[in-house]
């Protein structure tokens, strides 16, 4: 079945695609307009709430002027490699509709998501389930923006140049969108994240540990930066992280697919042996059309009660996750036995549907085990919250041993995805598997953005000195937030190492790499695969590293404030929030370019260095230890977190406790931990991955090995 009214499914599936990424947009504008009517609160609210607008805004404007730079030097780079080759100059194309693309989305969620904490702290003077609707449905803006701008801008990417070249070349140059999305991401990411965790260290090691005061004082300077931080990292960065792997995992699909369709599938490739045509292009955007609109539906399930319990408040979110979980399943088997029909093509179209289960089974399991290991209610967290009895230092050997221990379950369910894909449906279904686990992103994302949402309008509700009833709200709904936010965290590091995967196989098919002549044991090789290991963990210590540091600007400048603004501790006087957003403005921006440079530049030198095959080598094991790296640091931050929330809920002594005191310092040791070195891990192993394929033409011809 190659064609349907009259369209190549190549170009209809785009297209359906493209309709439900239209409904997407509508209904995220729909959001906004709802979020734009509500009650902004006292004039109090307005003033702390346009603070961190005016503060978010302020550094997402400042920090795209640097990454435009870079994105203009690159994109005549590309041009540049083009011409070398020999090839039309068209990667620039791609990879500039990627790079915009990325940064709008995180731009139209952060702004909504700054522009939803005061309605939600509103919100919550009336009721903990509307409090929830309103901070979910501007978190839904950033889920659902995400990927119809990914869809709109692949398929007018790939279209145009299909139309204006030929197939062939428009495979070719969309690798160009993913590096375009994955630059954008891995600066985001890592700006967002030092900037984020940069005023929270600092705040926290200012107000709560020096100057004994709460947190979210708003005598504290560094307050409004960490609000403001949270919006940053959380949403802008989380955004772009997963807009890349959302249109790569279609990307690497895209590739694997032309190469079993021309008969060069790598290793094994039953959709070879089916004789599947063109259908093989349609399919992975009739997926992730049908997961758009199951995630619109999936919105519609969440909501709660009156003041609902923590457990309700869970069941609601898992509703509308799994039950757009279930939809997609639904409808992709429906979709799957009408495009490959089981008369024409066997049992294909079961093999693919068996491949699209395995990434969402694998992306809930994920979830699951990340929530169980960095909850609250669960009992390695309660068994961290107890450590601190002894003091800090159990707490964070506890947190650690806690992290690691995490990592065996996401391995062991990826791991069993890959297998149980590849036997399936080869490599084209390990790629279709990464689509299934990102096919609910719509509602999965805004699950997780909604946490700095509810986390904003807790301090909003404090620095305002409204009825402690409405902090009990907002604590209810950020305590749940954490934990999504783990949770997200978990499931896009599990996307991540479906996408590195099926990338450096993209590359691999792109090289002409034959598996039978591959030797670990070359000397290029082993070099390269060392190489790999070491790369995750430079990457992490200079994050972290430029976490400690800009922290460090942020505590002096607020103990200078506390030592010259008279009365400031009394509350006499009101600090100046200004001064320390600048600070971790400019640090952010200025620590970010080494960690995004690492990224882009390391691989190039790997496979013009040591050779094309041994770059796959590099890859891999980059890929192993940047996935675990991630879930360990990410769970051990997570977990720290949640244990001091779980000691400021009244156990080991509340809040004030020597235990308490405990807490704070492990969770700030988590800090960059779970929001900045973990999450850019993510990028970082993807990102290295569409480079190297981006340049797998040059580095196959102009390798010095």
């Amino acid at each position: 079945m190659a064609e349907l009214f009259g369209l190549s499914y190549e170009v209809l599936a785009p297209l359906l695609a493209v309709i439900a990424a239209i409904l997407g947009l509508a209904l995220a504008g729909y959001f906004w307009k709802f979020i734009s009517k509500q009650d902004v609160g006292t004039k109090k609210m307005q003033k702390l709430a346009g603070e961190v607008q005016k503060g978010a805004k302020t550094y997402l404007n400042t920090e795209y002027k640097y990454i435009a730079i870079f994105v203009i030097v690159v994109a005549l780079a590309l041009t540049l490699k083009d011409f070398v080759e020999g090839e039309t100059p068209l990667t620039w194309f791609p990879f500039l509709v990627g790079a915009i693309l990325s940064a709008a989305a995180g731009y139209l969620g952060m702004i909504t998501a700054t522009n939803s904490s005061a309605p939600t702290t509103q919100g919550a003077r009336k009721s903990l389930n509307e409090a929830l609707k309103i901070a979910f449905r501007g978190g839904s803006v950033m889920g659902l923006s995400v990927v119809s701008f990914g869809i709109i801008g692949l398929t007018v990417s790939f279209l145009l140049i299909k139309f204006v070249y030929n197939m062939e070349e428009a495979i070719m140059y969309i690798a160009g969108f993913g590096f375009g999305a994955s630059s954008i991401a891995l600066f985001a990411r890592v700006g967002g994240g030092i900037y984020t965790k940069a005023a929270d260290v600092g705040a926290d090691l200012a107000g709560k540990v020096e100057a004994e005061i709460p947190e979210d004082d708003p005598r504290n300077p560094g307050v409004i930066a960490d609000n403001v931080g949270d919006n940053v990292g959380d949403v802008a960065g989380m955004g772009a992280d997963l807009f890349e792997s959302y249109t790569n995992t279609i990307i690497a699909a895209m590739t694997l697919g032309w190469m079993a369709y021309q008969g060069n599938a790598l290793l094994y490739s039953p959709i070879e042996e089916a004789g599947l045509g063109m259908e093989i292009f349609g399919i992975p955007f009739l997926i992730a059309a049908i997961g758009i609109i199951s995630s619109m539906i999936g919105i519609f399930l969440i909501k709660a009660e009156g003041d609902a319990s923590q457990e309700t408040l869970l069941a609601a979110l898992r509703r509308g996750t799994w039950g757009a979980a279930l939809l997609v399943s639904i409808f992709t088997f429906i979709m799957l036995y009408f495009v490959v029909p089981p008369s024409e093509y066997g049992n294909l179209a079961y093999r693919l549907f068996g491949a699209v289960i395995a990434g969402l089974i694998g992306g809930v399991l994920i979830g699951y085990f990340t929530e169980y290991y960095t909850s609250e209610r669960y009992k390695p967290t309660k068994k961290m919250a107890e450590s601190t009895e002894t003091g800090p230092a159990t707490f964070i050997i506890q947190g650690l041993a806690t992290g690691m221990e995490s990592t065996v379950f996401p391995i062991v369910i990826v791991c069993g995805a890959v297998l149980t894909s590849f036997y399936l449906g080869g490599l084209y279904g390990i790629a279709i598997a990464a689509i299934g686990m990102l096919s609910t992103l719509g509602v999965t994302l805004s699950s997780d953005a909604y946490g700095p949402v509810a986390d904003n309008a807790g301090g909003l509700a404090e620095m305002s000195g409204l009825d402690p009833k409405v902090r009990e709200r907002t604590d209810a709904l950020d305590a749940l937030g954490n934990t999504n936010a783990a949770t997200g965290k978990g499931f896009a590091i599990g996307s991540a190492a479906l996408t590195a995967l099926t990338l450096t196989a993209a590359y691999a098919s792109e090289i002409g790499f034959e598996a039978e002549q591959f030797s670990v044991m070359e000397p290029e090789t082993v070099v390269a695969i060392f190489l790999g290991a070491m790369v995750p963990f430079l990457f992490c210590a200079i994050t972290m590293k430029a976490v400690g540091r800009s922290a460090f600007m942020i505590v002096k400048e607020a103990r200078r404030q506390f030592s010259e603004v008279t009365g400031l501790l009394e509350g006499e006087a009101e600090p100046d929030y200004q001064r320390p957003i600048n600070l971790s403005t400019t640090a952010a921006l200025e620590e970010m370019v080494i960690p995004g440079m690492l990224a882009i530049v390391v691989p190039l030198l790997v496979g013009f260095g040591l050779g094309a095959a041994a770059l796959v080598g590099f890859l891999l094991a980059a890929t192993g230890t940047g996935f675990v790296l991630a879930i360990m640091m990410a769970n051990s931050g997570g977990a720290w977190d949640n244990a001091k929330k779980y000691i400021e809920s009244g156990h080991h002594g509340g809040k004030g406790s020597e235990a308490h005191k405990a807490g704070i310092i492990g969770d700030t040791v988590g800090d960059p931990f779970k929001d900045t070195s973990g999450p850019s891990l993510n990028i970082l192993i993807k990102l290295m991955s569409i480079v190297s394929l981006v340049f797998a033409s040059a580095i196959a011809t102009y390798a010095i090995v």
